[in-house]
């Protein structure tokens, strides 16, 4: 029961941030990405390095 509370105060709190900042939300998702891509690049260079 508590899961859904958090669930649903994170999905506000996480909508809210988009509408009243949506520059400062776009460059989260820009880093976040970001990172993620650099991490893959890494995770390749590792396989290939394998082989």
């Amino acid at each position: 029961m508590n899961k859904k509370y958090v669930k649903l105060a994170a999905g506000a709190f996480v909508l809210w941030y988009i509408i009243t900042r949506p520059d400062a939300a776009a460059h989260v998702v820009n880093s976040a990405l970001s990172g993620l891509g650099g991490a893959a690049e890494s995770m390749s260079q590792f396989v290939s390095a394998l082989a």
